[in-house]
């Protein structure tokens, strides 16, 4: 019987269920999420007062659809394609890239993203997922686990006495504000989808 922690996330509706050919699903899932985190972190959107990329969207939704375990592989897996010197960072680049860009002003940021990419996994496996009130909470509990880290490491790195605030949080609260709209809307409806499709 599925206890309220233990309840299905989206990745495991689909495909195989056991043996070898779960495993193929799950690095297969891996990889694709890898992917998905590398192309939406370079996705630009025009917003005020900054542009917004799409990577904080899909590591919170990669979260949720994946659940704790596969989704914190799914961002230890980004995390050393970038280390190794990929270009898969929202401002990583030809000439700063690897971990010279990760100890950079984003490293806390981050770390944000494996802390929020295992809560979205949790509170999915709690049935968060299901709702949109509780996604919202939960994509809203993400953000704020993105953003301290992120703030801290700015403050430890450029010294307390600067803008941090002003560099690293207050131009993207409009940006995270629509993404998690979006994703609090987005991963209950696919819910909703496939029960009417098994109804």
């Amino acid at each position: 019987m599925t206890t309220l922690a233990n309840k299905s996330v989206l990745a495991e509706v689909f495909g195989a269920q056991e043996g070898t050919a779960l495993r193929v699903k799950q690095a297969a899932l891996v990889v694709a999420g890898i992917l998905a985190l590398a192309i939406a972190a370079k996705i630009k959107v025009p917003m005020w007062p900054v542009p917004i990329t799409m990577g904080t969207f899909a590591v919170l939704t990669i979260g949720a659809a994946y659940g704790p375990r596969l989704g914190l592989a799914t961002i230890l897996g980004y995390m050393i394609v970038g280390a190794v010197g990929f270009d898969v960072f929202a401002g990583s680049s030809a000439e700063k890239f690897g971990l010279e860009y990760m100890m950079g002003g984003t490293g806390g940021y981050l770390v944000g993203y494996v802390l929020a990419t295992f809560a979205l996994g949790a509170l999915a496996r709690r049935g968060w997922d299901k709702s949109v009130g509780l996604m919202a909470a939960s994509m809203l509990i993400g953000t704020v686990l993105i953003y301290i880290p992120g703030l801290l490491w700015l403050g430890a790195l450029y010294g307390w006495d600067q803008p941090i605030l002003a560099w690293g949080l207050t131009p993207f609260l409009v940006g995270d504000a629509l993404k998690l709209v979006l994703a609090a809307l987005l991963v209950p409806a696919i819910w909703k989808a496939i029960g009417a499709a098994r109804g």
